[in-house]
């Protein structure tokens, strides 16, 4: 199959200033630590991803650090006018290859000029402001770290901001000291936690994108899950991805893989549709 003739699922949805596909890109897998296993297949994910049409690509320079970043520019720089690449701030990685937070001021503007620089731009175009730990959302304010990005995106540094890994409490914080247009959060058919906040901001034109599409799930929910794919043929992946396009119409998707072939079966299996007894079954694996 000719890469331009494999059609996106999900349509587009507007962020910020620019219409992008729902079905985006995160690049998180092609680097975690240190340099990819395989340069110049990293470098062939990211141009297929473009070349079939992936208009938002996800990342941070805190992956690799800074590899996927520098990976990015090489595959794709000059960018496409079409292309947004959301990256985010408020976290380094340690010697030990762990997440300590980073979100004092002069930590978070460093942030920014090292996205700037690893990927060759003078503005980026959305900064998630990272929030909690390893282990989720974590209730603390975050009205000195958002209002830092704030005075960087006026020094035009940012062009949009959005928040992640964030109770609806924190999302309710920033939002009262400048716009968001996006929301990056944990959420899948096993961890619905979010549901409330993806309503709400989807009536206020508001993304939500949600990481760990399969991570998460109880052994049972594991099971049914597979059950349910089994029945319709379909991995998985291809199910839990396909749901997520369904739920709400401002859910953005941006799973990851080092693989073209990989890629190109996220994108064929989110197209599947899933009747209402699909919908039905999938929603009793909701955790308790």
């Amino acid at each position: 199959m000719n890469p331009t003739t494999l059609e996106l699922p999900g349509g587009t949805w507007t962020l910020g200033d620019r219409t992008v596909s729902r079905f985006g890109y995160g690049a998180m897998q092609l680097a975690v630590v240190g340099p990819p296993k395989d340069h110049d297949a990293a470098l062939a994910v990211l141009r297929e991803a473009a070349g079939v049409g992936i208009t938002h690509i996800d990342t941070a320079e805190t992956y690799g650090p800074r590899v996927v970043n520098e990976l990015i520019r090489e595959a794709l720089h000059p960018y496409p006018a079409e292309l947004l690449i959301a990256t985010k701030a408020g976290g380094r990685r340690d010697a030990q290859g762990g997440w300590p937070a980073a979100r004092k001021p002069d930590e978070l503007k460093a942030q920014i000029d090292d996205n700037l620089e690893t990927l060759g731009v003078d503005v980026l175009d959305l900064v998630h402001l990272r929030l909690g730990d390893a282990n989720g959302p974590v209730p603390e304010p975050v009205t000195e770290a958002f209002e830092t990005l704030v005075d960087l995106q006026r020094q035009g540094l940012i062009r949009h901001l959005g928040v992640s890994n964030a109770t609806a409490e924190q999302v309710e914080e920033a939002q009262a000291i400048a716009p968001i247009v996006s929301v990056q959060n944990s959420y899948n058919l096993a961890n619905r936690g979010d549901d409330a906040l993806i309503d709400r901001l989807a009536g206020e034109g508001i993304a939500y994108i949600p990481f760990f599409p399969l991570g998460g799930f109880s052994p049972l929910q594991s099971d049914a899950l597979t059950a349910v794919a089994a029945r319709l043929n379909a991995s998985p992946m291809s199910v839990a991805l396909a749901w997520l396009l369904q739920r709400s119409p401002n859910i953005l998707l941006i799973p990851g893989t080092s693989s073209v072939a990989h890629l190109r079966e996220n994108i064929a299996g989110a197209a599947l549709t899933l009747a209402e007894a699909d919908l039905a079954e999938l929603d009793r694996i909701v955790a308790p």
